[in-house]
């Protein structure tokens, strides 16, 4: 099976490739898509995956995913890669000084759309914020601490067992072997 992953992140791609290796290939294509607004990251990424399918009309995944910090109410939530490409994480640390909860969740959506379907996936992961460790990953992982270790701490074998997008991608990999 061969399913285009739509994403402008190869990283994504890379992680989304190696959870699924042996039951499918993933082709990866930077498609625009408008940017959907949505409070869920799983309706964002069923309105990306259904937008690619009316392009491609091929079997495609979409992704979305939002960093929820609790001290500042969910910011930036569903408008995470916004704020990283604007602020980056040293503007998320300059946001939360003088907070003493550091708790937030990683949120993701993953979106499977075919001629015959369109399912959604989520998967998500508790943690702390903390200052930069770490030099795997990209994007929060730096600064998003699970487990003892931040996710750019670890390896892509490790992250691919705990990550919010692994969640989700497996949830997706047991859907397509008819293990769901």
């Amino acid at each position: 099976m061969r399913i285009t992953f739509v994403t402008s992140n190869e990283h994504k791609a890379r992680e989304a490739a190696g959870i699924l290796a042996g039951l499918a290939e993933v082709e990866h294509i930077p498609l625009e898509i408008p940017e959907l607004r949505h409070e869920s990251v799983t309706e964002v990424a069923a309105g990306k995956a259904a937008y690619a399918y009316s392009v491609l009309r091929r079997p495609v995944i979409a992704d979305d995913t939002g960093l929820f910090i609790r001290a500042l109410n969910g910011f930036p939530g569903t408008c995470s890669a916004y704020v990283q490409n604007t602020l980056g994480n040293n503007g998320i640390l300059a946001l939360m000084a003088g907070y003493a909860d550091r708790s937030a969740s990683f949120k993701t959506g993953i979106a499977y759309h075919d001629e015959s379907c369109q399912r959604s996936f989520t998967g998500s992961i508790q943690g702390t914020i903390v200052l930069p460790r770490g030099c795997n990953g990209f994007g929060y992982d730096p600064i998003f601490e699970t487990g003892g270790k931040t996710l750019a701490e670890m390896n892509m074998e490790e992250k691919n067992r705990c990550s919010h997008r692994a969640i989700g991608l497996h949830a997706l990999r047991g859907w397509l072997a008819g293990e769901e």
